[in-house]
């Protein structure tokens, strides 16, 4: 599919700095994490240079370039190494998505005093994740049709709907105030 994008990537970027918009409550979400010492990573299957390209264009301050990003990457394949004619350098490239997240997760759930794993996805490529978190967000699209959702239905895998951050937010706050994950899935209806 990338294949068929014939466009410089600056002029790739530039396009996704224009139209891509920050999720409502990401930019709150994003302070409350910073303000109690809260790592938050992007692990994507974009471009790491497209993502930190939105970030820095919609988050005020150095915040854009401090938050971790676990993307592919992009190579410049023309002469001049300029960007004019470019590809995908996927993270992994015999997963069926290029990039497969739950290798970002595991390394965590692995740490001596590990930490509550939240993830938030939105489709078919965060399905390799999705068993690996303590809480999942799997969003809600304006359609109302979810392929996450959907998958851990199917599997039974333990997840919350979300629509945008300020869901997300909540919860991470009533965690933070020692709420336990089991809690909030009970209490949301959501455990399996």
């Amino acid at each position: 599919m990338l294949e068929s994008i014939d466009k410089p990537f600056e002029e790739c970027k530039e396009y996704l700095k224009q139209h891509i918009k920050l999720d409502p409550g990401f930019e709150k979400f994003y302070k409350y994490c910073r303000a109690n010492g809260i790592p938050v990573v992007i692990v994507s299957s974009g471009m790491e240079a497209n993502i930190r390209a939105v970030l820095s264009t919609l988050l005020p301050g150095p915040e854009a370039e401090e938050i971790e990003i676990i993307a592919n990457d992009v190579k410049f394949t023309d002469p001049e190494g300029k960007g004019d004619k470019w590809e995908i350098v996927f993270r992994h490239p015999t997963s069926g998505f290029g990039h497969d997240k739950s290798r970002a997760i595991l390394p965590y759930r692995d740490l001596p005093h590990r930490p509550t794993l939240f993830f938030c996805g939105d489709g078919v490529s965060d399905l390799s994740a999705a068993k690996h978190a303590d809480l999942l967000f799997a969003k809600t699209m304006p359609s109302g049709h979810s392929d996450l959702q959907t998958f851990c239905q199917k599997q039974k895998i333990n997840h919350l709907p979300f629509v945008d951050f300020n869901k997300v937010l909540e919860k991470l706050q009533e965690v933070v105030a020692g709420k336990t994950v089991d809690d909030i899935l009970t209490e949301e209806g959501k455990k399996y």
